[in-house]
C-alpha cells in the first residue's frame, strides 16, 4: 500500500519542495496549507497529491482535515510540520497578539499535528515525522524574537516526542539556515550576498536541497535515527556569531 505524508505549509519554499520531492519518491502526499493556492500545488505536483486548506493553529480544522485525507488518500504514515509565520520586529515594538500568533502557528501547530496524526503514526509501530526548525533557534540575531523562541522551543519538542513515542514513531528536526525562500524578498541584494558569505559554501541554499535532508530522515535509511536535529545550513551555523 502506497504511505502518505501530511506536510503543513505546502504552498510554498521548503514545503512546497518537500510535497514534490515525496510525491517524485512515489507517496502519496496531503498538502496542508491556510493559503487556498495550495490546491493549485498539489494539482501541479506527479502522482496522488491533494491540497487541503486550513489553520494549522485550529483544532477543529486538523480534525476536519485529518478526515479528509483519510477518505482521499488513506491513513497518515508521515508528518512533516513545517507551517511558520514570522514578524521582524523587536519585541520591544511587537504587538502581543503578533508574538501569540508566531506561538500558535509555529509551535502549537506542531502540538496540534502530532496529537491528530498520532492514531495513523502509530497504529503500524512504523511512523515518520520530521519537525522544521531553523537555526534561529539557537543562534542570536535581531528582530526575531517570536520566529526564534519558538523555533527554539520545535527542537526541545522533538526530543520530547521521540523519547515519548520511541519504537512507534521516529521523530527528527531539521533546522535549514540560509535558504533561499520569499522570507528573503524583503531584503535587499546586499543583505543577501552578506548572508550567502557567511557559508562556508558560499551561497545560499534552495529549498529542494532541504527537502532531500526530510526525505532521507522519512526513509528507510535513516530508520535508527530519532530525536535528532539535522542542519542543513551550507556550514553557516560553524562560522556565525551571535549578533
Amino acid at each position: 500500500m502506497t504511505p502518505t505524508v501530511l506536510i503543513t505549509g505546502a504552498t510554498r519554499g521548503i514545503g512546497a519542495a518537500t510535497a514534490a520531492r515525496m510525491a517524485a519518491d512515489g507517496w502519496n502526499v496531503a498538502l496542508f496549507d491556510i493559503d487556498e493556492g495550495v490546491r493549485e500545488t498539489a494539482v501541479a505536483l506527479a502522482g496522488s497529491c491533494r491540497g487541503y486548506v486550513g489553520d494549522v493553529s485550529d483544532e477543529a480544522d486538523w480534525a476536519r482535515v485529518v478526515a479528509e485525507v483519510h477518505k482521499d488518500l488513506g491513513p497518515v504514515d508521515a508528518l512533516v510540520s513545517n507551517a511558520l509565520v514570522t514578524d521582524p520586529t523587536p519585541i520591544d515594538r511587537m504587538e502581543l497578539s503578533s508574538w501569540q500568533r508566531q506561538i500558535d502557528v509555529n509551535l502549537t501547530g506542531s502540538f496540534h499535528a502530532m496529537r491528530a496524526c498520532l492514531p495513523d503514526l502509530v497504529r503500524e509501530r512504523d511512523g515518520r515525522v520530521v519537525i522544521v526548525s531553523s537555526v534561529h533557534a539557537a543562534f542570536g540575531l535581531p528582530d526575531v524574537p517570536g520566529y526564534a523562541a519558538t523555533k527554539a522551543g520545535l527542537t526541545g519538542l522533538t526530543r520530547q516526542l521521540a523519547v515519548q513515542y520511541g519504537g512507534q514513531v521516529r521523530v527528527n528536526c531539521v533546522v535549514p539556515g540560509p535558504i533561499r525562500t520569499a522570507q528573503w524578498d524583503r531584503l535587499s541584494d546586499d543583505e543577501i550576498a552578506k548572508s550567502a558569505g557567511e557559508t562556508v559554501m558560499g551561497r545560499l541554499g534552495n529549498p529542494g536541497e532541504v527537502a532531500g535532508a526530510i526525505a532521507f530522515l522519512l526513509g528507510e535509511d535513516a530508520s535508527f535515527i530519532t530525536g535528532t536535529t539535522l542542519t542543513v545550513d551550507g556550514g553557516w551555523s560553524i562560522t556565525k556569531n551571535s549578533s
